[in-house]
């Protein structure tokens, strides 16, 4: 099984916890790199795909992605948000990715916090429809963190074991 593990990150959060998926599956044949070098899919069985959720939603680099990668492939998704944990704006961005794959199986997600420019915090703390958000959002800046970056890890392992057994269902 050849797995790949992609990543778009602005702030470094989702490559961090890109890095501990990677490592996390050491033993494996993988690849990793940012989702804007990955010229194909067809070479994997798996990927693990990950993305910051800017205003709610994908960014538009990894929503192309989505809709590009071949059916037959298992997909694990991971995101890093400044919201609180399981936020329902998390979730729904999420799901909008989840709905955008061709994917034969989609494994799970795994969500964590991850730090917001803290310049863009202020910014938005100014603005009456932000302020709330942005307050709770500076709590966000030390993660990920070691636990996080554990989770991600366990995360990998456990979307690995459902890719083989989904494989193994299929062959």
């Amino acid at each position: 099984m050849r797995i790949l593990v992609t990543y778009y990150s602005t702030g470094g959060n989702t490559k961090k916890v890109a890095d501990a998926i990677y490592e996390a599956l050491e033993k494996e044949d993988r690849d990793i790199k940012p989702v804007t070098e990955v010229d194909n899919t067809e070479d994997y069985s798996l990927i693990f795909l990950g993305f910051p959720i800017h205003g709610h939603s994908v960014p538009v680099a990894v929503h192309n992605f989505i809709k590009n990668i071949k059916p037959g492939v298992s997909l694990a998704l991971f995101a890093t948000h400044s919201s609180h944990k399981d936020s329902r704006l998390s979730r729904e961005a999420v799901e909008h990715a989840l709905s955008l794959s061709n994917a034969s199986e989609v494994l799970g997600s795994f969500t964590c916090r991850g730090g917001a420019d803290p310049e863009v915090l202020d910014r938005l703390k100014e603005k009456p429809e932000h302020r709330e958000w942005a307050s709770s959002a500076y709590s966000a800046l030390s993660h990920p963190d070691e636990s996080d970056l554990e989770d991600a890890k366990e995360f990998a392992r456990d979307m690995l074991s459902k890719a083989r057994k989904f494989e193994k269902h299929f062959l």
